[in-house]
């Protein structure tokens, strides 16, 4: 076959994407694409070939014999391509570590550690990014994530874990008989909209708030605790730093809610000397997290 044969990469792709995730729906969002459009780039495909690429396999589709052929070799050459693109950034200048966290554990967490690993590697470069959940470490052009492992994991990424997740009422100071005696509203954030039912139903003891708030982010909750709104049920790792400062008291301590966080990067990445280092660091600090306040 000639190259000039040689169907549109972006068609190809999207037959690879739907033959692996069974689902026109789930490619479209893994290529930033709608649902008609992957479908369209499929059609024309096998139109161009002349054979057909799908088939309907309950509410979802399954590629044909003829296109599962097609997207594992498509895939195949997807891989080549990419570890192409890895060595060769690899043999170029040393690129930035681009770290992703959680927007929260970022704000009131790393930020306030990074300086530290600046001053002792100065000559490595760490971009930080935002973001929770999965992600694709390729098409974000990530290295490490950092994640609460509360989702499913790719078995194509290596994690290392770090500290797990404890959670427990903050409050400043000021906010302590109030809480002791019941008269406070308790602070929450929609992203766990349940946390405070269930920190409470394992803490009979502990008075009942007149109610509950709840805010966008975990961050606007601190904010609004530090501010005397409210008490917040918050993550040990988010309040750490204000508990020792005395900014914020921790009365009932903090209690592991069966999560925890850990460090991603793809198994097939190559851990250069920088990104070795980064890690390392990152496992140390939070091997100094205190068991509770």
């Amino acid at each position: 076959m000639k190259r000039s044969e040689i169907p549109s990469l972006d068609d190809l792709r999207a037959l690879e994407a739907v033959a692996r995730l069974r689902s026109v729906r789930a490619a479209a969002t893994e290529l930033a694409l709608t649902h008609g459009a992957v479908s369209r780039r499929v059609s024309k495909l096998g139109f161009e070939i002349g054979i057909p690429l799908l088939e309907a396999d309950g509410r979802g589709v399954r590629p044909t014999p003829g296109g599962e052929t097609l997207a594992l070799a498509t895939g195949q050459a997807l891989g080549l391509i990419a570890g192409a693109l890895a060595a060769i950034r690899t043999s170029a200048a040393p690129a930035p570590i681009v770290l992703s966290c959680e927007r929260s554990l970022a704000m009131r967490w790393l930020i306030p550690r990074l300086s530290e690993f600046q001053d002792a590697y100065p000559d490595i470069e760490v971009h930080l990014s935002t973001g929770g959940g999965a992600l694709d470490f390729a098409r974000e052009r990530v290295t490490l994530a950092i994640r609460r492992l509360d989702f499913a994991l790719d078995p194509d990424w290596a994690v290392t874990p770090l500290m797990p997740e404890r959670v427990g009422p903050v409050m400043p100071p000021s906010l302590r008989r109030a809480f002791d005696g019941g008269d406070y509203a308790a602070l929450g954030s929609r992203t766990r909209p349940q946390a405070w039912q269930a920190w409470l139903k394992a803490h009979p003891d502990v008075p009942r708030p007149r109610s509950i708030r709840l805010l966008d982010h975990h961050f606007l909750m601190m904010e609004a605790a530090l501010g005397g709104l409210g008490v917040a049920l918050s993550p040990q790792a988010i309040a750490v730093n204000d508990v020792a400062a005395g900014r914020l008291e921790a009365p009932a301590g903090f209690t592991p809610d069966g999560t925890s966080y850990g460090l991603i990067h793809p198994r097939s990445a190559m851990v250069t000397q920088q990104v070795a280092a980064l890690r390392e660091w990152l496992t140390a600090q939070a091997n100094l997290f205190p068991a509770s306040p």
